[in-house]
């Protein structure tokens, strides 16, 4: 993080401090609340800003419930009649000042003193949120009054989550603003972010939703910029390929070495978030960007890719971008035609691609040449959000299988059929759901998912005679997978033998387990360590490219920590410009740990 003046409040002069000195200086980073800084002091001695802030966190979650609810009501309602008789600390005062709270108009000021009557009715604490928002510049009012309409509804213990969270985004800001310290390139990422999002296909662009599948017009802009924003880094080489991944290269400084590998994709799912992918371009882009604003270059060369696609939403063509790196273009695709009847091939010919097998295979990398594969990715899930923790190492990515069922059994008439005489297909896969669930939840890091059960011409009155499924079963082991998978067939044949029906079942996907490699592993670790932060370890249950590479070199990933419960595939997908940072920070440091190694 960058410094634009000496500060007064130094990690050095805290770690001298006594415990008295050591409040006084934080004073105000909690409101009306020192004995969190007084507790922190014995966590001494900090090494950087991220290991304060986590000691601060860590005391607080220690303190238990009743301290957490009284740090909750130490905070005053936003713009409402109760600050007077709770007065702002200066810190509130100049937040809720430069999120324009105290220029509400007439309509927006009674809002929100609705909103705070039917908040503090439900929950019995104010409203808290961190009104300088996730790049620490602040929301305007009316996101404030969108996010307060969204969280009044919210259960009560996932609200007092949420407002713990959002008083250490509070926290985090204040403390910056001792310190001094500016989280410039977590703020370009978070920039970055923001303007890709203004490309977005049509009909969605109108309700405001961002959406950007394959060689859309949206998807095209989104190249060009990635393109154009290479080249102002300093990379070398930049280019678009045959299949639309957008291509920058860095050299090394020996020719001889093998290069690194890393990116991610820059398509979305319809009505999707800023973040999911792009966050993984944008990283490595800026510290190319640090490197040749300092003159410098790494022994091995540095290669970033923005996959063209990755998500399956106009085609059904699943890590298309990364897989033509890796020899897995099926020539099949090309055939395929979108909701509009557009064949994959015209619209590579629309996009002045070549659309021709023998370019996309020109592409397949020779993993001779390449030293592995790296990915910076926010996390798509609660994990780090609920543990306050921004960054985890990911230890394998969930190999995966799914399945499209039926069971059939008769329909019948719902009031003159007696319980013991049904054959109700729809109970039957309900009781292979709860099945499923209990057996995955017996197993550690083995996840099942029936997401969807219909009834089809289901009526009230009538016992279900057919009822269709899906199932999703995932693992950081293909054995776990595997083995889950089994049980769950076995017992939806017991299921049906018992209650007279008969099923079918056809398997309709299967990716293998990506376990991390654990020389990669361990540099994520480092640079985690580095920063002062515990190391977390954990397993990704979404799929990514990383999962492709896999197929041809070494790869491991690093996790991002998400806002709004870790939510993704969603426009709540939310990250802080500070968590950027911490990502550029331990991405740096693992490029130097490439320079200060053999190849």
């Amino acid at each position: 993080m960058a410094s634009p003046s000496i500060p007064e409040t130094t990690l050095d002069r805290l770690n001298r401090a006594t415990p008295a000195e050591f409040a006084t200086l934080l004073d105000g980073v909690y409101e009306h609340s020192p004995w969190l800084a007084a507790t922190a002091a014995a966590k001494r001695p900090f090494v950087s800003l991220a290991q304060l802030k986590h000691a601060l966190v860590t005391v607080l979650r220690e303190a238990g419930r009743d301290a957490q609810l009284a740090l909750i009501r130490a905070h005053p309602e936003l713009a409402g009649p109760a600050m007077v008789a709770n007065p702002l600390t200066a810190e509130s005062t100049a937040e809720q000042g430069r999120a324009g709270l105290a220029d509400c108009t007439p309509a927006e000021f009674a809002r929100l003193h609705e909103l705070n009557a039917a908040y503090n009715a439900r929950f019995g604490w104010p409203f808290t949120l961190a009104v300088r928002g996730p790049r620490g510049t602040g929301l305007h009012r009316r996101e404030i009054i969108k996010t307060f309409e969204r969280r009044v509804a919210n259960h009560p213990d996932f609200e007092l989550a949420e407002c713990i969270r959002n008083i250490h985004r509070i926290a985090e800001i204040r403390l910056n603003d001792k310190f001094g310290a500016i989280p410039t390139q977590g703020q370009q990422a978070w920039d970055c972010a923001e303007l890709l999002a203004t490309h977005t296909d049509p009909g969605y662009a109108e309700r405001g939703e961002l959406t950007v599948t394959y060689l859309t017009d949206a998807h095209r802009a989104c190249a060009a910029q990635l393109k154009a924003w290479m080249l102002e880094c300093g990379f070398d080489e930049v280019g678009i390929d045959a299949v639309g991944n957008v291509v920058g290269v860095y050299h090394g400084s020996d020719p001889a070495q093998r290069r690194l590998l890393t990116g991610s994709h820059y398509d979305t799912v319809r009505n999707g978030g800023k973040y999911d992918g792009r966050l993984g371009i944008f990283v490595p882009m800026i510290c190319v960007r640090e490197l040749h604003r300092a003159g410098r270059r790494l022994p091995c060369g540095f290669e970033v890719v923005g996959f063209a696609e990755e998500e399956g939403q106009r085609y059904k063509a699943t890590f298309l971008g990364s897989g033509a790196l890796t020899g897995h273009f099926d020539p099949a695709w090309l055939d395929q035609q979108d909701a509009d009847g557009i064949t994959m091939r015209n619209a590579m010919r629309h996009a002045g691609l070549p659309a021709t097998l023998p370019a996309i295979r020109a592409l397949e990398r020779n993993a001779a040449d390449y030293r592995g594969f790296v990915e910076v990715h926010i996390e798509q899930g609660p994990v780090l959000n609920a543990l306050d923790l921004p960054l985890g190492v990911v230890t394998s990515i969930n190999g995966g299988v799914r399945y499209l069922g039926e069971v059939t059994g008769m329909a019948s008439h719902a009031g003159t059929t007696p319980m013991d005489s049904r054959r109700d297909a729809a109970v039957a896969v309900a009781e292979l759901a709860l099945f499923l669930e209990k057996r995955a939840a017996a197993t550690p890091n083995l996840v099942g998912t029936m997401g969807m059960l219909s009834v089809p011409n289901g009526s009230t009155n009538v016992v279900p005679g057919r009822c269709q499924f899906t199932l999703d079963i995932r693992a950081t082991t293909n054995e776990v997978r595997d083995a889950c998978a089994a049980d769950v067939l076995a017992e939806l044949a017991r299921i049906c033998e018992r209650r007279g029906l008969n099923h079918s079942i056809e398997e309709t996907m299967r990716a293998a387990a990506a376990p991390s490699a654990p020389a990669w592993q361990q540099r994520w670790e480092r640079a985690v360590e580095a920063a002062g932060l515990p190391v977390f370890r954990m397993p990704s249950g979404a799929g990514h490219d990383a999962m492709k590479l896999h197929e041809a070199m070494p790869q491991a990933m690093l996790f991002v920590r998400g806002q709004n419960a870790g939510i993704s595939h969603n426009p709540l997908e939310s990250s802080t410009s500070d968590d950027m940072q911490l990502a550029v920070d331990a991405f740096m440091h693992l490029l130097n740990q490439l320079a200060s190694a053999t190849d």
